[in-house]
């Protein structure tokens, strides 16, 4: 299936140029947790696609003077030279280099930053990689125009994949599975593809508030987490749940089933957690201010009947998630009730968005 993304000739030749992408974070409902190589997913997962939290990529691209067997690379981020990002772009570029097989015709300067701190606690490879994905698409796209939307999209996302697997799920919007499930037309754990069954209008423009509970580096990388799923005790049963979880959301979404979107929602956070500290070895993510909050959450929503309800990434930060037609109430309490537990008192407001956008000179 992979060879599909080798190319089988690229016709047109390009010297030197610059390509600019933007590229949505993302939060998962259905967690992915475990994996196999080559950064395959073990159970299928679902995520809403962010708008505000985003990364600005551009890629200059100018061939190389003296042919060498070299990926040649520059990263800067935030205005920085940042030697200590280029490890993992090349482990990344030597992954995709199949598939690239331009890579190493031409030297590159790799220029990012994000829309939300870079040490906030927020998944920032997700968006990161796709964003480098979709440039290096577009330079693929010079090289051979005939290349078609479809292709282009679906490409880029199984690049990202390579880099960080959620940032497959990083390229469209506003719901992306990952993960070959039987009821999702399409599903693939080679990308992610935009979730096309129906969906109530009560889940359109769902809004996601992020309390920064927690700033610091994380505990735990994601990639040494996933390697924990590896013999763990509870793998199996956690894979068929997420499974299973995948055929619930689709009916949840169809019938626009909000308490039982909840009840869902918070069990696979808790899942997440409950893996990691079952694991060998094994680890606590949340901090006391995450269950502070998860328990303010849980008495605003029993006292006032709200649908606001929270998930987790593999982290202390709590994604609080509501529909739009609650918006003022709750940014209210969150205002009011949630900040205090926050660091430096930081949250950030957005919502569910369309993926990513090229931006044009």
């Amino acid at each position: 299936m992979e060879q599909q993304f080798i190319p089988n000739g690229l016709t047109a030749s390009t010297e030197k140029g610059k390509v600019t992408w933007q590229t949505p974070s993302n939060i998962a409902l259905v967690k992915y947790w475990g994996k196999r190589e080559p950064q395959l997913p073990e159970n299928t997962s679902i995520s809403f696609t962010l708008s505000n939290c985003h990364t600005t990529t551009s890629l200059s691209f100018e061939k190389k003077q003296t042919p060498s067997d070299d990926f040649v690379f520059e990263v800067i981020f935030e205005g920085e030279k940042k030697e200590a990002f280029k490890p993992k772009i090349q482990t990344f570029f030597k992954r995709v280099a199949t598939y690239l097989p331009f890579l190493k015709d031409y030297e590159f300067v790799i220029e990012s930053s994000n829309s939300f701190p870079h040490s906030s606690g927020i998944a920032s490879s997700a968006s990161g990689m796709s964003a480098i994905a979709l440039c290096l698409m577009s330079l693929e796209k010079e090289l051979n125009p005939t290349l078609t939307e479809t292709y282009f999209y679906q490409k880029a996302s199984f690049l990202a994949r390579l880099g960080s697997g959620s940032a497959c799920r990083s390229v469209k919007g506003e719901l992306v599975v990952w993960g070959n499930h039987p009821e999702i037309q399409e599903s693939s754990d080679l990308y992610g593809v935009e979730f096309t069954d129906v969906v109530d209008s009560v889940f359109k423009n769902y809004q996601d508030t992020i309390l920064l509970i927690d700033k610091g580096e994380k505990q735990v990388s994601s990639t040494v987490g996933h390697g924990l799923m590896h013999g763990h005790p509870f793998a199996p049963q956690r894979f068929a749940q997420a499974q299973e979880n995948i055929t619930n959301i689709k009916q949840i979404f169809a019938q626009g089933a909000i308490d039982d979107f909840i009840q869902l929602v918070e069990s696979e956070a808790l899942t997440l957690h409950a893996m990691m500290m079952t694991s060998q070895p094994y680890f606590i993510l949340m901090k006391p201010n995450t269950l502070e909050v998860i328990n303010k959450i849980w008495e605003f929503r029993n006292g006032t009947g709200s649908k606001v309800c929270f998930t987790l990434d593999a982290g202390a930060n709590v994604h609080v998630l509501y529909p739009e037609h609650e918006k003022e109430s709750v940014q209210q309490f969150i205002t009011n009730e949630l900040a205090v537990y926050c660091k430096n008192g930081e949250f950030i407001h957005d919502q569910v968005g369309m993926g990513a956008k090229k931006i044009e000179k």
